[in-house]
């Protein structure tokens, strides 16, 4: 049983108007669960399920807790997923939608964790955000969609919170023998872990998160996604909130699909034409979606910033 949907890959004129590169957007925003998240928490959820686990516990009030309620739901397995009192009533209530269970615990993500780690065991299996092998394989399975197209990339652009879809899709050039091209992480201002750690050398981990990019608002990347800046074909790029919420706002106008501002930093990177991206020819922009955001909330932010 496979739980993530193949997306569709778009070419955008819109996106890439100002580009002499064609730009391919593959859609994982329309995935059933509204992020690329089911792809490798669907894959590790039925992993598990196959190795004897009988229920699952999620530390996240976001996409990723969305994820394993979806697949949990789906494998006919009982999920609990614990967030923090700053968790919005509308991802509670969508969690929920989704027959798991939702308990409230701790002011930040990290109390959220340790709660949900003391509630697993052999049997009730913890998945987590971003940091699992698993996580990363089944994310991989998007670079093979890609690949079947026979569409190579020159430049693939991502977001970055804690470094899964990137290493995902780094698994996926592998798999495909495209180590050669190149991947652009972009984050936020106030959520750029990975940002510092490619620029200092060392594996950084932020004091807190300031930015409207909750998605992204890992304090620390996984090891892995630290490992793979030793890459010479990984780069960084940060931009700040109001670039991510405008492209947000741009996307809703140029393709009718409403993503979170975690997403709209990718999309910024390539709305406001980076120096890295100026001399491609095919570019791969994975929208990764996100359901943390709607039309009334980026309105809102666009004009606080």
């Amino acid at each position: 049983m496979t739980i993530h949907i193949q997306t569709p890959l778009l070419q955008s004129l819109s996106v890439g108007r100002q580009l002499p590169a064609k730009v391919w957007l593959k859609m994982e925003a329309m995935q059933p669960c509204g992020s690329f998240k089911a792809r490798g928490v669907g894959y590790a959820c039925t992993e598990y399920v196959n190795r004897g686990a009988t229920s699952f516990v999620s530390s996240s009030g976001g996409n990723a807790g969305l994820a394993v309620a979806y697949s949990g739901r789906k494998l006919g397995v009982p999920v609990t997923v614990v967030v923090p009192t700053s968790t919005k009533k509308t991802a509670i209530n969508l969690i929920e939608q989704e027959g798991a269970t939702v308990i409230v615990k701790g002011d930040i993500w990290l109390q959220a964790h340790e709660h949900a780690l003391s509630l697993s065991n052999d049997k009730a299996i913890y998945i987590h955000p971003f940091d699992n092998p698993l996580l990363w394989t089944g994310h991989a399975s998007l670079i093979d969609e890609v690949a079947e197209q026979a569409i190579k990339p020159d430049l693939i652009v991502l977001s970055v919170g804690g470094g899964g879809l990137l290493c995902g899709v780094i698994q996926g050039l592998q798999n495909n023998q495209w180590e050669d091209v190149p991947v652009l992480c972009v984050e936020t201002q106030g959520a750029d872990c990975l940002a510092q750690s490619f620029n200092s050398g060392v594996h950084i981990t932020l004091d807190a998160i300031d930015s409207v990019a909750t998605s992204l608002g890992a304090t620390e990347i996984a090891d892995q996604a630290f490992a793979h800046l030793a890459k010479p074909n990984i780069y960084s790029h940060v931009v700040s909130d109001k670039a991510a919420v405008d492209s947000c706002l741009k996307f809703v106008e140029d393709h009718r699909v409403i993503v979170e501002p975690a997403c709209g930093a990718s999309l910024a990177a390539v709305y406001e034409g980076c120096e890295l991206i100026q001399d491609k020819k095919n570019i791969l922009v994975i929208v990764c979606g996100g359901v943390g955001a709607s039309v009334e909330q980026l309105t809102r932010w666009g004009r606080e910033l």
